[in-house]
């Protein structure tokens, strides 16, 4: 589809919006497993959550995010934003990573070590057992979760609500 193209295309609006769902679905997913700790950028540290989609991939969070901003660009129709939104982000959260990943380990050590070596940092991996899968999170309800994510819930609604307006008028 050509930039400033005014038809839209359902098939195109679908997969985005099938493509943001799913980025949620994993940012819930996660978000429920590790509780409100995922809300900040201190150095404050939680304990080691290794259930749920943490069992598969270390930055679920962030992987639900980057499928947010690519979905809502397809949906959107700008195809050409998809892959500058898959980079930008890829550099933006490496940076975060790398520091995350030094703090875990000097605070945590061995455990954060041997949770790193067996679950990958970006690419789920699916082949290697349950690994926690099933575990319960223990003080975190699906109440607590959904209220966490409200803002992302709202950003979401907004950006769509744009969307709809703009093909309308």
């Amino acid at each position: 589809m050509l930039p400033g193209s005014d038809s839209a295309s359902p098939f195109l609006v679908g997969v985005g919006v099938a493509i943001t769902v799913v980025g949620e679905l994993i940012r819930l997913w996660g978000v429920h497993h590790i509780g409100a700790i995922s809300r900040t950028r201190s150095q404050r540290l939680g304990p080691l959550v290794a259930s749920g989609p943490f069992a598969l991939v270390r930055n679920p969070l962030y992987v639900g995010n980057i499928l947010l901003w690519v979905g809502f660009a397809i949906a959107a129709r700008m195809l050409w934003l998809a892959p500058i939104i898959l980079v930008l982000l890829a550099l933006e959260y490496h940076a975060i990573v790398r520091w995350e990943e030094t703090l875990l380990e000097s605070r945590l050590g061995l455990a954060y070590r041997e949770y790193a070596a067996r679950v990958p940092r970006w690419i789920p991996s699916f082949n290697r057992g349950d690994r926690g899968l099933r575990r319960a999170t223990e003080g975190f309800s699906w109440s607590a979760t959904l209220f966490s994510e409200r803002g992302t819930f709202v950003a979401m609604a907004a950006g769509y609500l744009l969307l709809w307006l703009k093909a309308r008028f």
